[in-house]
């Protein structure tokens, strides 16, 4: 195993967007083109974000299956046991650090991928994410080896091929969530970047849709089902569901 990474972009119904965001950030962050693959969910797709996308800026763009814990499957697969993959969501504008009381752009990006696969190794891990929620009032400088969410929009982990590591599509929406208690209890922690988040919009056009009710309750409910030692369900003022980790 090495710090050379691989970039994996599930994407849907973002062909015209995808290259002014998270395609423009990693490229400029010294990440080459070639390392990126985009994956869609069928042949239309293809057709369309090869149609849209400038060649220049990835190195192929496969097919793959549609639900996003069914993609992320389907993406593990894809790669050869060993490999070092970096997952990023279609639409991030920018990672950003903590510095001081505010946040600041990560402009390395190529350095801020192999950096963390060195801490994985460090601290015995195999996955690593970044905070969740981009508000410098909630984050810290520091590095979690515990239970934490490793959340979706960006996250790198080193490929063991292992089934049991593989989230539900009963957790569709919620994947990340389980993904992050899978590795918890295989390795007995996760890694996290408490001092770096993500820019982002969440529920915008194109990705699982904007309409995420029914299917946040269904896999808050699986969740908890399956977890009842780590998963607590919440609801948001507005109705929506949502779940807590318990440990951590």
């Amino acid at each position: 195993m090495s710090s050379n990474y691989v970039i994996a972009i599930p994407s849907y119904n973002r062909a015209d967007t995808i290259a002014d965001k998270t395609l423009t950030y990693l490229i400029n962050g010294g990440v080459s083109p070639s390392k990126i693959t985009i994956f869609v969910a069928n042949k239309t797709q293809e057709k369309m974000y090869r149609s849209l996308v400038p060649t220049q800026m990835y190195g192929d763009i496969v097919v793959g299956k549609i639900g996003i814990a069914k993609q992320r499957i389907f993406i593990t697969h894809y790669y050869p046991v060993g490999a070092y993959v970096v997952s990023m969501d279609d639409d991030v504008e920018e990672l950003m650090m903590l510095r001081g009381e505010k946040l600041a752009t990560v402009r390395d990006v190529d350095g801020f991928f192999r950096k963390a696969y060195a801490t994985m190794k460090r601290e015995s891990r195999f996955i690593w994410g970044i905070y969740p929620v981009r508000n410098p009032f909630f984050m810290h400088n520091t590095i979690s080896t515990d239970l934490k969410f490793i959340i979706g929009v960006t996250f790198g982990y080193i490929n063991r091929g292992l089934k049991r590591l593989e989230p539900s599509p009963k957790a569709e929406g919620k994947e990340d969530y389980e993904q992050s208690i899978l590795y918890f209890k295989e390795d007995g922690g996760v890694l996290r970047f408490n001092n770096i988040t993500h820019k982002t919009k969440f529920n915008a056009q194109g990705g699982l849709g904007s309409d995420r009710f029914e299917m946040n309750k269904k896999s808050a409910e699986y969740l908890e089902s399956k977890y009842p030692d780590i998963v607590s369900i919440f609801h948001r003022k507005n109705g929506m569901t949502e779940i807590r980790l318990k440990r951590g």
